[in-house]
């Protein structure tokens, strides 16, 4: 396929002057004329150079790759047919939808990404059907850190929770077992949902050389262990927080938002105050 470079950039102007900066969690402004959002404040939101996002409106520039055009979809706050039409524009086929392969797999949907940029006073995050994140509040960092930092099978918590014993910190100890049964039923569902040569298959196998925990817990062949309600966290700061878990499913990319509250008056409501209080400082 060849790239549409009118197409293309008929298509981002217009979806960047349909987008208002309470669409993407930006503040207004008085002053604000734009009737929707600035090319350097999209060019922000899809972590590119305002000259390159400038340069493809303007019908110039490079080709993008795959990962910029995921980039900017998800900057853009896409559907996924929208998303689908932009990589036709630029000249590539769209990823089989569900998978969570790629980059582009991984494209959150712009109503996950409107609840998550209302949040910020809520520990929460979008996740894969791996536990791989994609995208956390300020508060949910605070809680559990920068988990989108990881890069390759690390990126997922079942993966880390047994390769990397400070995963393990963060949860209470009376929980470890039961996370562990969790987490080896998780991975099972789905690489049976995805088959042989999937991500989840991957990880499977690179587990079973390199946990005898997991080993053992996967010749159990146990299936339908679903988290608890209850997270009990033990933050190095803060102390025990015992947080209710909701979570929203998108059907469509297997992708969850995990939003975690404490219980009004309760002594983990008052530890998640003082966390914000914390993040907040870090932050600055």
């Amino acid at each position: 396929m060849e790239i549409d470079r009118a197409g293309l950039a008929a298509f981002l102007r217009r979806r960047r002057e349909l987008l208002q900066p309470e669409d993407v969690g930006l503040p207004r402004g008085q002053r604000r004329r734009t009737s929707g959002l600035r090319r350097e404040e999209v060019a922000e939101l899809c972590h590119m150079s305002t000259d390159y996002y400038a340069r493809l409106e303007r019908e110039r520039g490079p080709h993008p790759s795959l990962p910029m055009i995921a980039s900017i979809a998800q900057g853009l706050h896409l559907s996924l047919d929208e998303r689908d039409h932009l990589c036709r524009l630029a000249g590539h086929t769209p990823p089989v939808r569900g998978t969570g392969t790629g980059t582009l797999g991984e494209h959150i949907s712009p109503g996950l990404l409107r609840i998550l940029d209302r949040l910020d006073d809520t520990p929460a995050e979008v996740v894969t059907e791996l536990g791989e994140t994609l995208r956390q509040t300020p508060l949910g960092r605070a809680l559990s850190g920068d988990t989108t930092r990881y890069t390759g099978p690390a990126r997922s918590i079942g993966y880390r929770w047994f390769t990397d014993p400070a995963t393990r910190e963060l949860y209470a100890p009376t929980e470890h077992a039961f996370l562990s049964r969790m987490f080896t039923s998780g991975l099972r569902e789905v690489a049976a949902l995805r088959g042989p040569g999937s991500r989840a298959a991957h990880y499977a196998e690179l587990l079973l050389t390199r946990s005898d925990e997991f080993r053992g817990l996967w010749d159990k062949h146990e299936i339908g262990i679903r988290p608890d309600h209850v997270k009990r966290f033990i933050h190095p700061e803060v102390g025990a927080l015992e947080l209710n878990c909701q979570n929203l499913l998108d059907p469509e990319q297997s992708h969850r938002l995990l939003v975690y509250t404490a219980v009004p008056g309760s002594e983990s409501h008052e530890r998640l105050r003082l966390l914000a209080v914390i993040g907040s400082q870090a932050l600055r």
